[in-house]
């Protein structure tokens, strides 16, 4: 998968950007606060993805512009294709998506059609930050490969938002506790499915990602995975969601229901579950150090690319959004030896190891030229 051309206009700062781009390698040169990560959040937008800043729709047209447009045009194995955004200030909710010119009810419709793995500084955390990180890696990954996969996340936040002001309702007396079973069976169908794709992706995160860090660390260390359930105990082997896992689901929210009510939210779900990683048999959260951090999130980001690549028969887009600048130069090496027949995106304030191939572009105020 190629991304071939890109044109933005008023998209942040980016000013009338009509570029061609090299199939290989396009590194992005640039002071800070020119634009280079918001060239990057342009094309990840054209995937049907949120953005990875978690931007508000009106912040992506630029300051003092009615409207933004965006226009991508990709290539995969079988044929070239075009995703086009165009959004006014007056309604940002009220997008205009098109799919090889062909209308979309909304901009998640493109999703599946363009896939990109996004690495940035802020991924250097995702061993030690919060699980809400790591839920979202997961989440991202599969949803990747099963498009609709996002829309039963979305649905079980939506059912567990309800549920949580289902308990409050309960707390002050206003409604009944039979009320609450209804929304406990619909998150035991929901979190039994997300609890059965996560656990099996994790499975084949762990058996690529293990690989790429024994390589990094020079076979000196071992890294291991584990899928922490706050319902299930054990998830090997278990397929039957919409029965026996529901059950246990359902049972195990029934169990704990007047904990919940005590609290005001629920305390047990995929949405409190996380990948716990360790080094040599050492939680990474409390032992690691800083360079085994980076490590960590350099191979997660690298075993995604590679599964979604064995998954989808095609590879994806690789986007590194000012990484290469917060790594040692063996790391930097590992990372750029590892990203074959894929292309390449990279911004960076300096210089990095030298490509042989591919092109340099500059930014400035978000103009981008080929330097």
């Amino acid at each position: 998968m190629v991304i071939t051309r890109v044109r933005a206009e008023n998209f942040r700062n980016l000013d009338n950007v009509d570029i061609t781009l090299n199939d290989k390698v396009n590194v992005l040169y640039g002071k800070n606060a020119q634009g280079k990560t918001n060239f990057i959040e342009a094309m990840w937008m054209c995937s049907g993805l949120r953005s990875f800043r978690n931007t508000k729709d009106k912040d992506f047209i630029g300051i003092d512009k009615d409207f933004m447009k965006l226009s991508l045009d990709f290539k995969d194995s079988v044929r070239e294709q075009n995703i086009s955004i165009e959004m006014k200030r007056s309604s940002p909710k009220d997008k205009l998506v098109t799919l090889n010119g062909v209308k979309q009810k909304s901009l998640s419709a493109v999703f599946g059609n363009l896939n990109c793995v996004v690495f940035t500084p802020e991924d250097l955390e995702l061993s030690k930050g919060s699980p809400d990180n790591r839920r979202n890696f997961i989440d991202i990954a599969i949803a990747q490969i099963k498009n609709a996969y996002s829309k039963v996340v979305a649905r079980y936040e939506t059912v567990l938002a309800n549920r949580n002001a289902m308990l409050k309702s309960i707390t002050y007396g206003t409604v009944e506790k039979i009320m609450l079973e209804i929304y406990d069976a619909e998150l035991s169908k929901l979190g039994s499915y997300i609890s059965m794709l996560r656990y099996n992706y994790v499975k084949k995160l762990f058996k690529t990602a293990s690989e790429l860090y024994r390589e990094i660390s020079g076979n000196k260390e071992e890294l291991s995975f584990f899928y922490q359930s706050t319902v299930f105990d054990n998830l090997e082997g278990k397929t039957d969601y919409k029965k026996s896992m529901a059950n246990d689901y359902f049972f195990a929210l029934r169990k704990n229901e007047e904990n919940d009510l005590h609290c005001g939210f629920t305390q047990l779900g995929v949405h409190r579950d996380d990948l716990l990683v360790s080094i040599n048999g050492l939680s990474t959260r409390e032992f690691a150090s800083q360079g085994q951090h980076r490590s960590v999130a350099l191979v997660l980001k690298l075993a995604q690319a590679y599964i979604l690549c064995q998954e989808n028969k095609e590879s994806p887009v690789i986007f590194l959004d000012d990484v290469l600048s917060e790594l040692d130069y063996e790391r930097q090496e590992f990372v750029l030896n590892k990203i074959k027949n894929m292309q390449l995106f990279i911004t960076c304030c300096d210089s990095f190891p030298k490509m042989n191939e591919g092109q340099q572009l500059t930014i400035e105020n978000g103009r981008i030229s080929k330097a």
